[in-house]
């Protein structure tokens, strides 16, 4: 069930030596995952290629079994210590119930993605209550700055991770605490009322989608408000929304005015632009953990208790 407490369970930090995975859970990869495996051997870890890294079935890194057999062998496997999915776009929502997860209850690893693997981090804090990392994938390695990819090392071995960004006229000041959950905004939606989903009550929410029409990112957010999902949050935490479309007929609105209006009759400080999302600067952020945020007119800061 949903938690609605602060505390999760711990993951062991990685540590040189630990054995890592590389699985696919979604589409298929158009490229080898040799920068991947580059980068995170430079890290004193030992990759192991999932079997879906070479597998394909129309736009999927294999059928929907294929993946979630792929994915139950290395949560089944307690060698490895982390699985990295390798890229989102579509399908591990085709995968997930074919997948038990109950070996995470007493051997956790991480599991790190973002995009489509929403799906997977919230699975896992609602039933586990295991913290996730919404951060790089192998696929997005190559172009990843140097930066990003630096806060996936710091948050995968434990160090401090904290954040602080410039301010921004329309963010709303304040100043709270809670568990960090989200992720992309469309995935949000398709878990709502399903075993995957989660109690937003309390929690500081962070979102952040690419490709969406302006009137979709509108109606999806307001889907989110009728369904009581932000109504108590702790906090807001906008992300990259990218490559964002606009009809004929203009919508009238940009994306912080969208999202303004839909929580402007509550009170929880929203912080906007920070650099996490569908960029190359893509930020990791340890989902399922408290986190303190402090949104000021002169800047924002994010930090792990």
């Amino acid at each position: 069930m949903p938690t609605n407490t602060l505390t999760t369970s711990m993951i062991p930090y990685l540590k040189k030596g630990d054995k890592v995975a590389i699985t696919c859970p979604a589409k298929k990869l158009p490229i080898p995952m040799d920068d991947a495996v580059k980068l995170l051997s430079s890290w004193g870890l030992e990759v192991v290629l999932g079997q879906t890294v070479n597998a394909s079935y129309h736009q999927f890194a294999g059928d929907d079994a294929f993946r979630a057999a792929d994915m139950q062998r290395l949560i089944d496997d307690d060698s490895i210590k982390a699985i990295f999915c390798a890229r989102g776009g579509y399908g591990t929502i085709r995968m997930v119930d074919l997948v038990d997860f109950n070996h995470l209850a007493t051997n956790p690893k991480w599991l790190i993605g973002f995009s489509d693997i929403t799906l997977l981090h919230s699975h896992v804090i609602s039933n586990y209550n295991l913290p996730c990392i919404h951060g790089q994938m192998p696929l997005n390695i190559p172009d990843a700055s140097a930066y990003s990819l630096d806060t996936l090392r710091i948050a995968l071995f434990g160090q401090q991770l904290s954040y602080k960004i410039a301010g921004n006229p329309l963010n709303r000041t304040g100043t709270n605490k809670g568990m960090l959950i989200g992720g992309n905004l469309s995935l949000l939606l398709a878990i709502i009322n399903s075993v995957s989903d989660m109690d937003y009550g309390g929690k500081i929410l962070f979102i952040e989608d690419v490709g969406e029409y302006f009137y979709a990112i509108d109606r999806m957010l307001r889907a989110l408000k009728r369904a009581g999902k932000l109504q108590n949050l702790a906090g807001l935490i906008v992300g990259g929304f990218t490559d964002l479309k606009d009809n004929d007929i203009p919508f009238g609105q940009t994306l912080p005015e969208i999202v303004m209006d839909v929580v402007a009759e509550y009170d929880y400080p929203v912080c906007f632009d920070f650099p996490s999302g569908h960029i190359s600067n893509n930020c990791s952020l340890v989902l399922g953990k408290a986190v303190y945020l402090s949104v000021k007119t002169e800047g924002v800061e994010i930090s792990y208790s």
